[in-house]
């Protein structure tokens, strides 16, 4: 089992990180290890819709499709592998941290099989590292709009 907890705080409304955030088509810009982002369905972010996603992790190249399950805006988003290499679940939430300020989590959960269930507690850490890059780059992008 993989369960990765992150968060950040972010210096700014918990309306504009959390559109940032939530739009598929910026994940490439935050997300570290995210190559691409590509809808499968028609472009509004809601339940049911897929994002086909294009990875590199731990130096292999991954391909997978999530499905929006549920989505509250400017609350929480969470994803599920509708195809890829093993089940996984990310889910974001913001919420208010006083002033303009946003705490944003991110937690990815996932059961990966066979040959890859020997290397979870790895992954984990990986993806721990990997997640808190992310925030970081996140936060740095969103303070640093004028």
């Amino acid at each position: 089992m993989v369960d990765v907890f992150t968060e950040i705080t972010i210096n700014r409304p918990r309306d504009q990180v959390s559109a940032y955030a939530a739009n598929p088509d910026h994940a490439p810009e935050w997300y570290v290890n995210i190559q691409s982002a590509e809808w499968r369905t028609a472009k509004l972010l809601q339940i049911g819709s897929e994002i086909a996603f294009k990875a590199y992790f731990l130096g292999k190249e991954l391909s997978y499709v999530y499905r929006i399950t549920e989505y509250v805006p400017g609350e929480k988003l969470v994803m599920r592998t509708a195809d890829g290499p093993f089940p996984m679940e990310t889910t974001y939430e913001w919420e208010s941290a006083g002033g303009n300020a946003t705490r944003m989590t991110l937690r990815n959960r996932g059961n990966p099989a066979g040959f890859s269930a020997l290397f979870a507690p790895f992954m984990s850490l990986m993806m721990k590292r990997a997640n808190n890059k992310d925030l970081k780059r996140i936060k740095a992008i969103l303070e640093n709009r004028t």
